[in-house]
């Protein structure tokens, strides 16, 4: 085979290749892409990414990188993992200003949607969110907090020494059910922002929750019903809800069983598209 025409066969067979791939990263899904560039709001405890030697870790396990193979703009800010929501409100407003996006659709975990709502509504960021959804997130406290205040004995200013002392109390405070009741109050929605909730409830029995989440789920199924393993499933409600799920909290982001957490992003991505967001 001449020289040349070998050349052209190789040529050739990378173009194809780097056709595929871009095929493939730019693949369809099942409805329209998200008209704004997505944030991804980690929760209480939470990271972007975790990286030991080699091993890399995204808080929202799986999703970011299949949400990004299918074209998507997705961003995740790191908020003080163990910050009150005032605290982790101002890290999301700063990173939500640095971006040169006009506005960005919030999809926000556990505590990360009260911290979504504290930025929209009290720090100015509203003319920069089209829509926040949350997922397992307390909008009205979960008694698992009101747990930890009566245990750490916060109400009776235990907290104060706990912050002195350069130890978290504040953020139980924060997602009890009377902090809640206040939070509410203070932090009304925005109009112009569209708010959406995927509630989440693992089986009453406990199967399928996981073991760490297990104590808990027991107690909040006894005070307060359906919840997945940290919040109840009528507190997680708030806006429309886009869809229910069954999953422990730690599923909701890929960490569990029973879920599969790409695929429901990636749905909740297309009903946003489908509502013009």
């Amino acid at each position: 085979m001449p020289t040349w025409l070998l050349s052209l066969l190789v040529l050739v067979c990378l173009g194809l290749a780097g056709l595929g791939a871009w095929l493939w990263r730019t693949r369809p899904w099942r409805g329209p892409r998200p008209r704004w560039p997505v944030v991804l709001v980690h929760g209480i405890l939470g990271f972007d990414r975790l990286e030991l030697g080699p091993l890399r870790r995204d808080y929202f396990h799986g999703v970011v990188e299949h949400l990004r193979d299918l074209g998507v703009e997705v961003h995740c800010p790191r908020l003080p993992p163990l910050g009150g929501i005032a605290e982790r409100a101002e890290a999301l407003a700063a990173f939500l200003r640095a971006l040169p996006a006009r506005k960005v659709n919030l999809v926000a975990h556990s505590m990360g949607g009260l911290d979504a709502r504290w930025a929209i509504s009290r720090l100015g960021c509203a003319p920069r969110v089209a829509s926040l959804t949350t997922l397992g997130t307390p909008h009205r406290g979960t008694p698992a907090a009101d747990l930890g205040v009566r245990l750490l004995g916060l109400e009776w200013g235990v907290g104060a020494l706990l912050s002195a002392a350069g130890l978290p109390g504040r953020v139980l405070t924060d997602l009890s059910v009377q902090g809640l009741a206040r939070f509410d109050a203070e932090a009304p929605d925005a109009p112009g922002v569209r708010y959406f909730c995927v509630p989440a409830s693992a089986d009453a029995t406990g199967q399928g929750v996981h073991p760490l989440l297990r104590p808990l789920h027991a107690y909040l199924q006894r005070a307060a019903g359906p919840n997945d393993g940290l919040v109840p499933a009528a507190s997680q409600v708030h806006g429309q809800v886009l869809a229910r799920v069954r999953a422990d909290h730690w599923a909701e982001i890929g960490w569990g069983q029973g879920l599969d957490a790409p695929a429901l992003f990636v749905r909740l991505l297309t009903e946003l598209r489908r509502r013009g967001r």
